[in-house]
């Protein structure tokens, strides 16, 4: 298959009904940290996107929202896929971006390194897609903020060893700060910028 064939296939079957089915599953993720969704519709973003990254970037992004990527995910098709299936811009400059795209393996830049929004205007930041190996089996890792009963644990695999320390400078930003949505296949969990976030010893 071409570059050009795979731009044009593999979005939503139905674009309205199939956006609105993922956009409640991920208000329903940000509104609940931690806990595990899935992505009902089929989508088959271009490699290496996968699935559930795939359906959040249909959802979440059209003309009005600058997408970034990494080198590797802006060397395949979906550039093209995207152009066609949202409309998005794309910008080199991470701190332009609505949303940027990280697929699993890849070295994701600094949480710093996006924008953060403003005081005045906190949701004017970037939301980070992070494809990660797996959402379970990994280093075990505490959730408590708004939204979180008491504690929530999660176990993704696949996080870089600086992203705790990212983290907590991030949230240190509030009301500013990235939003993270950690992505495996079809699954996906938010980290709003209000969550925090402590390693759980083994």
């Amino acid at each position: 298959m071409t570059q050009t064939t795979e731009s044009l296939v593999g979005g939503f079957a139905d674009a309205v009904f199939d956006a609105q089915t993922v956009f409640r599953a991920v208000m329903d993720a940000m509104a609940r940290p931690g806990t595990i969704g899935s992505v009902l519709p089929r989508v088959a973003p271009p490699s290496p996107l996968g699935a559930a990254a795939g359906a959040l970037l249909l959802t979440l992004c059209d003309h009005d929202t600058p997408v970034w990527l990494t080198s590797t995910l802006s060397k395949s098709a979906l550039p093209g896929w995207i152009g066609f299936h949202t409309g998005a811009p794309l910008t080199p400059e991470k701190t332009e971006a609505k949303f940027a795209f990280v697929e699993a393996g890849a070295q994701p830049p600094s949480l710093a390194h996006f924008t953060l929004g403003s005081q005045d205007y906190p949701d004017r930041s970037t939301t980070l897609i992070l494809e990660v190996q797996s959402l379970e089996g990994g280093p075990r890792l505490e959730l408590r903020g708004p939204g979180i009963r008491e504690t929530e644990t999660i176990a993704p695999k696949g996080l870089s060893d600086t992203f705790l320390r990212q983290w907590t400078d991030n949230r240190a930003q509030f009301p500013r700060g990235v939003d993270v949505v950690l992505t495996c296949g079809r699954q996906f969990l938010a980290l709003p910028r209000t969550t925090k976030i402590r390693h759980l010893e083994a």
